[in-house]
């Protein structure tokens, strides 16, 4: 009797694995395009930073402050088309930083 309760453990956590698995692949990205001028503001506030889908092949990351950017990076405003607006203010982008050193020595071809 262990035995086949020790699979059926085995088995139902497969399972439960399988599904958040493929619950995380249908979520994808959110298309700013299908949401309010308001909705997209709210979403960059809300969670800091997230990829919005905005054109049929287009996409960014957008986030609320710099602190959500890699180091070596600074923020530039960012706008989306939205579905009541065609140029959106909803945060800002992660962009490489001209001034700082360090990245310099990486951009310099060897």
């Amino acid at each position: 009797m262990r035995r086949s309760n020790a699979q059926l453990a085995v088995a139902i956590g497969l399972a439960l694995a399988t599904l958040t698995s493929v619950s995380a692949l249908a979520q994808g990205r959110i298309d700013a395009r299908r949401l309010s001028c308001g909705q997209a503001r709210d979403i960059v506030g809300q969670y800091g930073a997230v990829v919005f889908t905005t054109g049929r092949h287009t996409y960014d990351r957008y986030v609320a402050s710099e602190r959500f950017c890699p180091i070596g990076h600074i923020i530039q405003r960012a706008w989306v088309p939205t579905s009541d607006a065609q140029s959106c203010p909803v945060g800002y982008r992660c962009v490489l930083d001209p001034w700082d050193d360090d990245e310099r020595w990486l951009r310099i071809p060897r």
